[in-house]
């Protein structure tokens, strides 16, 4: 179908399409059917006098409807033509679409920021149920004011349709009727989740929102405990067996699943030989069963501060597909031949068997490495293992690094939790080389199975990473120009290790952070893909995702995939892999986008909940944004984010200069800029909004010092309209 409308210059009436193919009988009644399943998806687009068409030879792009709050929104195509951009749609352009809908968009011009267009077709509807505020309208019934600003209608709920919430409570909604372009989309509280200063509702609301299941169905249990038995001689028959090497584990302390084990042996010649085994899952999580299909429908485990979300039950995860100290366990593991100075030789593939000599926290490991003594003669059997490890990393991480791979070495702030799940205060996250080491080992490993894949030609999902847009890049370099750095002047032709020389150059310095976050909005997302299109951030020709199945079901595919390699394809199971492998990457694109969403929310929600009791406390911090209606400003201590808004900075009229990124003051000629360190005071703190206020000391100090102040200035121009792709 697909190919005959290609071959023609025209979209094609039913008619027209069954006498070209030279249908008949049943295959007519069958292909009516066909074309109603590629309208739905967006394959085909059905156009005036009952014909259909190519989107992409009309102008229409299907895709993903992002909103923003400000009211216009993007579309995100689902297939992305060499050059093409997200879809800009004005307020005016939504019609009745809603955040996260799969929509068609025309696109009606071409700007200098990228096409702009408006929404024709609503393909899918993502908001089956909204988690928002209720408020009641008294006889009437009421209405839910969505908790996700991006979805920019509110919900009405009919009189007796409200589950007995109460104003102000938070809710989940359960849409009845759609949104129209006359009216507001209608619901029906299903659950009631508490208000918004109760302990543990951020909880509730987030696993709500993002729609994570609170626990595995009885048949997914069920399964789990009838396949969660240690392995027997049968199981470990054929196997190639590991358990007369020192292999260990090395994890968080408060690790309760170990899904990656790691040995090193220095070979006759100089060389070496790591061993990298993973659980393995795919032994026990069978294709097409009720294990598989909830993994699936879950992707990855979601771990938030104080609970995980896991992707399978924990008879699973926390037992015979955790690779225990002591115990036999199964794995699918890779050897990969490193010469002395440790470049990769070549590697092979095998279904193993291990027995973990010891669990070791990172923390002991990086004791073992900087001569702890009492763990040296505790672990005294394993120290050579643990330098050897240490030695074989270092060098492998140099050649990394030489070949471009960024690495960002960014803090990452850990929360401190009491009983309640309230926070009472953070710190940042340890980083230290024992980490270093398994993260080394783990891409090492990455590589050598996605180049066996690619080789083979089976049917997988590689870990993709594409080339950042060329406006993001100029937009960068633009930005780091202020603070001295260059870029080269070819957007198009950006390399990794361009981006890495900046690295190099920040390190150390007070604009080392807020340049990393820069770079990182820089980049595009990582994705899941069936094809091998390389990995950007990580200099890397082929790279997939094979360490982790217990937690990312993408590598449960790269496991099944390497083991149809060893024990022989079967061509039925690879050709019905190959039609799936294209749906398959976007749903475990979008569910790992959507974990990563809800672990970054509750944070972030955590941290508004903290500073609440901060109001009128003072702060240092650094300009991580600037914008006509304000500076964005980050705590140094805290790791906190809020906004300093223009109308707060009172002492003058402040002017935004766009392309130096600066406010500056018309009398005063203050300039606030990005990277600027500044003190600032919390002055508000909106729980509903999740937003916090700040306001500059030094210009509250210097309206303070003169009396009165000699003028405000306006609420700020409104915001430019984002370039090129939208910041994600």
């Amino acid at each position: 179908m697909l190919d005959l409308l290609s071959s023609h210059g025209r979209p094609l009436s039913v008619r027209e399409v069954v006498r070209r193919l030279g249908l008949e009988g049943e295959e007519r009644r069958g292909l009516k059917k066909i074309l109603r399943g590629l309208i739905a998806d967006g394959s085909l687009v059905e156009i005036r006098g009952a014909r259909v068409g190519l989107p992409a030879r009309m102008n229409l792009v299907p895709g993903r409807l992002q909103c923003s709050p400000a009211g216009y929104g993007f579309v995100v195509p689902e297939e992305r033509r060499e050059g093409q951009g997200d879809v800009f749609i004005p307020a005016g352009g939504l019609r009745a679409a809603l955040h996260g809908d799969r929509v068609v968009a025309r696109v009606e011009r071409e700007t200098a920021k990228g096409p702009e267009g408006r929404i024709i077709r609503i393909l899918e509807r993502a908001q089956q149920r909204v988690v928002g505020r209720y408020e009641s309208d008294g006889r009437f019934g009421g209405h839910v004011v969505p908790f996700d600003r991006r979805v920019l209608q509110e919900f009405f709920i009919p009189a007796g349709e409200d589950g007995g919430a109460e104003s102000g409570q938070m809710v989940t909604v359960e849409v009845t009727r759609p949104a129209s372009e006359k009216r507001n989309p209608m619901g029906t509280v299903v659950a009631v989740l508490g208000r918004l200063t109760d302990p543990g509702v951020d909880l509730k609301v987030v696993m709500a929102k993002y729609d994570l299941p609170d626990a595995f169905p009885p048949e997914v249990e069920e399964a789990a405990r009838r396949v969660a038995r240690a392995p027997g001689p049968r199981e470990i028959a054929g196997r190639t067996d590991f358990r007369d090497r020192t292999v260990v584990t090395i994890d968080p302390a408060t690790a309760k699943d170990h899904d990656d084990a790691v040995d090193v042996q220095r070979r006759e010649d100089g060389g070496w030989r790591l061993g990298v085994h993973i659980a393995d899952v795919a032994h026990y999580v069978r294709e097409g069963g009720p294990l598989d299909e909830e993994a699936y429908l879950r992707g990855t485990s979601v771990y938030f501060p104080d609970r995980v979300v896991p992707m399978l039950p924990e008879a699973l995860s926390n037992d015979v597909c955790s690779l225990v100290e002591g115990d036999d366990r199964l794995t699918q593991s890779v050897v990969i031949e490193l010469d002395r100075e440790g470049h990769v030789e070549g590697a092979t593939f095998h279904d193993g068997v291990i027995c973990s000599a010891a669990s070791l926290s990172y923390q002991e490991a990086q004791g073992i490495v900087d001569g702890d003594a009492a763990l040296r003669k505790r672990y005294s059997s394993l120290v050579a293992d643990i330098e050897a490890m240490d030695e074989v990393a270092r060098l492998m991480r140099g050649h990394r690094v030489k070949r471009g791979a960024l690495d960002f070495d960014l803090p990452e702030p850990k929360l401190i939790l009491d009983e309640d799940g309230e926070m009472t205060g953070i710190v940042a996250h340890e980083r230290l080389d024992s980490m270093r080491v398994i993260e080394e080992f783990m891409l090492a490993a990455n590589e050598a199975v996605a180049a066996k894949l690619h080789r083979s030609g089976a049917g997988a999902l590689y870990r993709i990473h594409e080339r950042p847009d060329p406006e993001k890049v100029q937009e960068f370099g633009e930005l780091v120009a202020s603070f001295g750095y260059r870029l080269p002047q070819n957007p198009e032709g950006i390399r990794p290790e361009d981006f890495q020389r900046i690295t190099r150059q920040i390190q150390g310095k007070p604009e080392e952070k807020l340049v990393s976050y820069l770079l990182l909005r820089t980049m595009k997302l990582a994705q899941y893909h069936e094809d091998n299109l390389g990995h950007f951030g990580l200099a890397a020709d082929k790279y997939a995702h094979f360490t982790s199945p217990i937690r990312r079901y993408p590598d449960l595919v790269v496991h099944r995939a390497l083991r149809a390699l060893r024990q022989g394809q079967d061509a039925e199971r690879e050709s019905w892999l190959e039609r799936r492998l294209p749906e398959m990457g976007r749903h475990l694109s979008e569910a790992e986008q959507r974990a990563t969403e809800a672990e970054r929310e509750l944070i972030e929600w955590k941290k508004v909940r903290f500073m609440a009791e901060k109001v009128g406390e003072t702060f240092s911090g650094y300009v991580t944004g600037v914008q006509a209606f304000g500076l964005f400003v980050e705590l140094e201590e805290v790791y906190v984010q809020g906004l300093v808004h223009v109308s707060s900075m009172n002492d003058d009229y402040y002017r935004f200069d766009e392309k130096a990124h600066l406010l500056k003051g018309e009398n005063t000629g203050k300039v606030y800029r990005l990277g600027d360190r500044v003190e600032v005071q919390v002055v508000r703190v909106d729980l509903d909004q999740r937003k916090i206020d700040f306001a500059l000391v030094d210009v509250l100090e210097r309206v303070a010092g003169r009396g009165t102040p000699r003028g405000r200035s306006g609420p700020g121009r409104r915001p430019p309209r984002p370039r090129g792709r939208r910041s994600r």
